[in-house]
Protein backbone atom coordinates (compact mmCIF):
# COMPACT_ATOMS: atom_id res chain seq x y z
CA UNK A 1 0.00 0.00 0.00
CA UNK A 2 2.68 2.28 0.84
CA UNK A 3 3.87 2.29 -3.03
CA UNK A 4 0.43 3.23 -3.81
CA UNK A 5 0.71 6.13 -2.29
CA UNK A 6 4.20 7.16 -3.52
CA UNK A 7 2.48 6.77 -7.13
CA UNK A 8 -0.65 8.93 -5.66
CA UNK A 9 2.23 11.71 -4.56
CA UNK A 10 4.67 11.58 -7.71
CA UNK A 11 2.09 12.96 -10.00
CA UNK A 12 1.29 15.70 -7.14
CA UNK A 13 4.57 16.83 -7.17
CA UNK A 14 5.38 16.54 -11.22
CA UNK A 15 2.47 18.66 -10.92
CA UNK A 16 3.75 21.35 -8.39
CA UNK A 17 7.00 21.69 -10.54
CA UNK A 18 5.60 22.26 -14.01
CA UNK A 19 3.21 24.97 -12.10
CA UNK A 20 6.21 26.08 -10.42
CA UNK A 21 8.46 25.56 -13.82
CA UNK A 22 5.30 27.96 -15.81
CA UNK A 23 5.58 30.45 -12.98
CA UNK A 24 8.83 31.50 -13.44
CA UNK A 25 8.96 31.52 -17.43
CA UNK A 26 5.96 34.15 -17.24
CA UNK A 27 7.88 35.87 -14.20
CA UNK A 28 10.55 35.95 -17.14
CA UNK A 29 8.50 37.23 -20.00
CA UNK A 30 6.76 40.41 -17.30
CA UNK A 31 10.61 41.66 -16.75
CA UNK A 32 11.37 41.15 -20.66
CA UNK A 33 8.01 43.47 -21.04
CA UNK A 34 9.79 45.90 -18.24
CA UNK A 35 12.36 46.07 -20.70
CA UNK A 36 10.93 47.11 -23.62
CA UNK A 37 12.03 50.66 -25.32
CA UNK A 38 9.68 53.50 -26.35
CA UNK A 39 9.27 54.07 -29.26
CA UNK A 40 9.49 58.15 -29.00
CA UNK A 41 12.30 59.75 -31.58
CA UNK A 42 14.28 62.61 -29.58
CA UNK A 43 13.38 66.24 -31.69
CA UNK A 44 16.15 68.54 -32.60
CA UNK A 45 14.75 71.41 -30.61
CA UNK A 46 12.30 70.51 -27.20
CA UNK A 47 12.48 72.17 -24.26
CA UNK A 48 11.93 70.17 -20.48
CA UNK A 49 11.93 70.63 -17.05
CA UNK A 50 14.08 67.78 -15.24
CA UNK A 51 14.04 66.98 -11.59
CA UNK A 52 17.19 64.95 -10.94
CA UNK A 53 18.30 63.20 -7.83
CA UNK A 54 22.19 61.58 -8.53
CA UNK A 55 25.16 61.85 -6.55
CA UNK A 56 26.45 64.10 -9.55
CA UNK A 57 23.08 66.64 -10.31
CA UNK A 58 20.30 67.07 -8.07
CA UNK A 59 17.52 69.46 -8.18
CA UNK A 60 15.21 70.97 -10.69
CA UNK A 61 16.21 72.35 -13.91
CA UNK A 62 14.49 73.99 -16.67
CA UNK A 63 16.42 72.86 -20.07
CA UNK A 64 16.36 73.82 -23.25
CA UNK A 65 17.42 71.91 -26.14
CA UNK A 66 18.23 72.75 -29.69
CA UNK A 67 19.94 70.84 -32.53
CA UNK A 68 20.06 68.15 -30.20
CA UNK A 69 22.78 69.84 -27.45
CA UNK A 70 21.75 71.19 -24.26
CA UNK A 71 21.48 75.36 -25.12
CA UNK A 72 20.32 76.57 -22.25
CA UNK A 73 19.65 75.46 -18.41
CA UNK A 74 18.21 77.43 -15.32
CA UNK A 75 18.42 76.10 -12.08
CA UNK A 76 14.68 76.13 -10.06
CA UNK A 77 16.03 76.14 -6.86
CA UNK A 78 18.83 77.99 -4.86
CA UNK A 79 20.75 74.55 -4.92
CA UNK A 80 20.01 73.72 -9.05
CA UNK A 81 20.96 77.38 -9.64
CA UNK A 82 24.52 76.88 -8.46
CA UNK A 83 24.27 73.56 -10.73
CA UNK A 84 23.25 75.64 -13.62
CA UNK A 85 26.43 77.41 -14.04
CA UNK A 86 28.52 74.57 -14.50
CA UNK A 87 28.76 74.29 -18.50
CA UNK A 88 25.59 72.89 -19.85
CA UNK A 89 27.35 69.12 -20.81
CA UNK A 90 26.86 68.84 -17.02
CA UNK A 91 22.34 68.48 -17.63
CA UNK A 92 21.78 65.94 -20.28
CA UNK A 93 19.00 65.94 -23.40
CA UNK A 94 16.29 63.30 -22.81
CA UNK A 95 18.19 61.29 -25.47
CA UNK A 96 21.46 60.92 -23.58
CA UNK A 97 18.87 59.92 -20.30
CA UNK A 98 17.47 57.14 -22.89
CA UNK A 99 21.11 56.35 -23.60
CA UNK A 100 21.54 55.75 -20.04
CA UNK A 101 18.77 53.97 -19.51
CA UNK A 102 19.91 51.76 -22.69
CA UNK A 103 23.23 51.13 -20.89
CA UNK A 104 22.13 50.22 -17.47
CA UNK A 105 19.74 47.71 -18.82
CA UNK A 106 22.47 45.99 -21.45
CA UNK A 107 25.01 45.62 -17.80
CA UNK A 108 22.37 44.27 -15.93
CA UNK A 109 22.02 46.95 -13.48
CA UNK A 110 19.62 45.99 -10.44
CA UNK A 111 17.03 48.60 -11.09
CA UNK A 112 16.51 50.28 -15.27
CA UNK A 113 12.87 51.43 -14.94
CA UNK A 114 11.44 53.87 -16.74
CA UNK A 115 7.81 55.11 -17.07
CA UNK A 116 6.48 56.97 -20.55
CA UNK A 117 3.89 59.31 -21.88
CA UNK A 118 1.28 58.68 -24.08
CA UNK A 119 3.21 60.27 -26.41
CA UNK A 120 6.06 57.85 -25.96
CA UNK A 121 8.50 60.22 -23.85
CA UNK A 122 10.06 59.18 -20.65
CA UNK A 123 8.70 61.06 -17.68
CA UNK A 124 10.27 58.88 -15.06
CA UNK A 125 13.91 56.86 -15.17
CA UNK A 126 14.88 55.23 -12.28
CA UNK A 127 18.56 53.56 -12.08
CA UNK A 128 20.66 51.48 -9.61
CA UNK A 129 23.57 49.75 -10.84
CA UNK A 130 24.18 47.73 -7.78
CA UNK A 131 22.12 47.49 -4.61
CA UNK A 132 24.32 46.90 -2.29
CA UNK A 133 26.61 50.21 -3.76
CA UNK A 134 26.00 53.97 -2.22
CA UNK A 135 25.81 56.70 -4.16
CA UNK A 136 25.28 54.73 -7.71
CA UNK A 137 21.25 55.41 -7.53
CA UNK A 138 19.89 58.11 -10.40
CA UNK A 139 16.28 59.23 -10.04
CA UNK A 140 15.11 61.78 -13.30
CA UNK A 141 11.38 63.37 -13.38
CA UNK A 142 10.66 64.47 -16.84
CA UNK A 143 7.94 66.90 -17.41
CA UNK A 144 6.74 69.61 -18.53
CA UNK A 145 8.36 68.60 -22.45
CA UNK A 146 7.35 70.58 -25.12
CA UNK A 147 8.97 70.36 -28.72
CA UNK A 148 10.24 73.43 -30.23
CA UNK A 149 10.54 74.77 -33.58
CA UNK A 150 14.09 75.15 -34.74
Amino acid sequence: MTAGRSRARFPSTAALLATLLCATAACGSSAETNELKSTWEEPASYSYTLTSSTQVLAGAFQVKVRNGKVAEVVGLGEDSRRQAQNPPAEVPTIGKLLKTLDQARSEDADTADADYAADGHPVRISLDWDKNSTDDEASYTISSYEPTPG
